[in-house]
């Protein structure tokens, strides 16, 4: 298998649609070019169709998910159990990113942990610096510091314009779910 010799950091935010199917059409795409990629899914537990059909690329991609959101909508804090997986989550995601096994490295939605303190910034600025020289890393979330923007090779600002959400159209199976 080919490895990348350099590996970026890019980081897609925003308050717009499309950015975990960024990042995992950059895992599709790196499948096709033989690379692995594993991805750690933060604030995500719903099982979402990528799940399904991530499972048909396994040999090249793999993914977990780390801690839920439904704080979020009972407008809470997080609770210490969930603060704890995304930690976990974290650590898992840098063992697999020093592993060697993984050509890139996702961190879905963990920029809007930050957000809403699941994670904190330090956090994810000492796993970048953690990241080994051949390893494309990928970060997700809306609400991105200006910190990792800095830290960040690539940065793609999803704006949201038009949303059918607004005529009260909710998360369709296979399209937003």
């Amino acid at each position: 298998m080919k490895k990348l010799v350099k590996g970026f950091i890019q980081i897609y935010t925003g308050n717009g649609k499309g950015k975990t199917t960024a990042a995992i059409g950059q895992a599709v795409r790196a499948a096709g070019a033989g690379l692995k990629t594993y991805i750690a899914q933060f604030m995500k537990e719903y099982p979402y169709s990528e799940l399904e059909s991530l499972k048909l690329l396994k040999d090249f991609i793999e993914l977990e998910q780390f801690c839920g959101d439904e704080f979020v909508y009972k407008r809470q804090l997080p609770e210490e159990n969930e603060i704890k997986n995304a930690s976990n989550g974290l650590s898992i995601a840098k063992e697999k990113m020093l592993s060697g096994n993984y050509d890139i490295i996702i961190l879905d939605e963990v920029i809007v942990a930050i957000y809403f303190k699941l994670l904190n910034l330090n956090q994810i600025i000492e796993f970048i610096d953690n990241k080994p020289e051949s390893v494309e890393l990928i970060l997700t979330g809306r609400y991105c510091p200006e910190k990792l923007i800095s830290k960040a090779d690539l940065v793609t600002e999803m704006k949201e314009i038009k949303h059918y959400y607004s005529k009260g159209i909710t998360s369709r199976k296979g399209i937003e779910s």
